[in-house]
């Protein structure tokens, strides 16, 4: 038998799905939403869940084979010494959310939906100013699954496409691809930028007050991958300053935000409690299926990440 523990905050959710799948050879031995009492976690064979919380009890794993995450970003895992297990991440499951997202600001900037809300308000039939998104350019920083999809919608609209990697340029749908020291040239003249970076050493802070000042005036920066891509006092001096049309944050450095940051006070920014792509049991139980069905046969396992790169 193979001893899984659940710790997640829909550990009910998973239970249910796990009980009525009647996996093989499996036993559930904890089912929890948060760090509560005493457990003798020498007995998990695999972990399932979110990475704040199973990394709490993870060194305590000494016999853990196998760690399933919940969520896309494991920085939490990766912050660990413990690295003598597989964890596996969460992909292929985000993209229609992301595509909606990102178009949804897309066109509330182009289309200037503020603009023409004013005009109705004010009872005035005078259209104001809006733009199509045909022929704008954005740049996508991060082309894996999530970025492609995001690219493949961008062409639906006839915009221009840049990508920004360090590995991936295999996307039909990015027009040209930028790597690491190619900033300048990636952000000078964007109309919009994506940003989808995974968290790493080489990602922190890479959205610095350098890199905004490459960006157009009239750009607008979402940001739906990780908080501490963005250098926050630079940013904010940016908002502040008009140097930046507006960004949208999904993620942040610290979560929840704090009340009193200054994000809250910007007028042309905008906060979106990290809902860009949530982590849906539904969507993320098949993954773990298929993985304990590859685990017991003594298969690959699917979507295995890398502790040295941190993705």
């Amino acid at each position: 038998m193979h001893n899984l523990a659940i710790l997640s905050r829909d550990s009910t959710r998973y239970q249910k799905l796990i009980e009525d799948a009647h996996l093989p050879q499996l036993k559930l031995v904890l089912v929890g939403s948060e760090i509560t009492d005493p457990f003798d976690y020498s007995q998990v064979h695999i972990l399932f869940g979110d990475p704040d919380l199973t990394a709490q009890v993870v060194s305590q794993c000494t016999e853990l084979k196998w760690l399933q995450s919940t969520w896309a970003g494991n920085a939490d895992l990766f912050a660990l010494d413990k690295n003598n297990y597989q964890l596996c991440g969460v992909k292929g499951v985000f993209q229609q959310a992301m595509q909606e997202y990102v178009f949804a600001y897309l066109l509330y900037f182009s289309r200037n939906l503020v603009g023409f809300n004013q005009a109705q308000t004010n009872k005035t039939w005078a259209a104001p100013p809006y733009q199509s998104l045909a022929g704008k350019t954005l740049g996508i920083m991060g082309v894996g699954n999530i970025g492609k999809a995001v690219a493949k919608m961008a062409k639906h609209f006839s915009m221009k496409t840049r990508g920004y990697t360090r590995a991936s340029c295999n996307c039909g749908s990015i027009d040209q691809y930028y790597t690491y020291n190619d900033e300048q040239t990636f952000a000078s003249g964007l109309d919009y930028l994506v940003c989808l970076l995974p968290q790493s050493h080489a990602t922190s802070g890479l959205i610095d007050q350098r890199f905004l000042s490459y960006l157009p005036q009239h750009c607008v920066l979402i940001n739906a991958g990780r908080g501490t891509t963005i250098v926050d006092s630079a940013l904010i001096d940016a908002l502040r300053n008009k140097t930046l049309q507006a960004a949208v944050l999904d993620v942040f450095e610290q979560e929840p935000l704090p009340d009193k940051h200054p994000y809250w006070l910007l007028d042309n920014l905008y906060v979106t409690q990290h809902t860009a792509a949530e982590s849906l049991p539904e969507d993320i139980f098949p993954l773990f299926t298929d993985n304990y069905l590859r685990y017991i046969k003594g298969a690959a396992l699917q979507n295995v990440l890398d502790f040295d790169k941190g993705y």
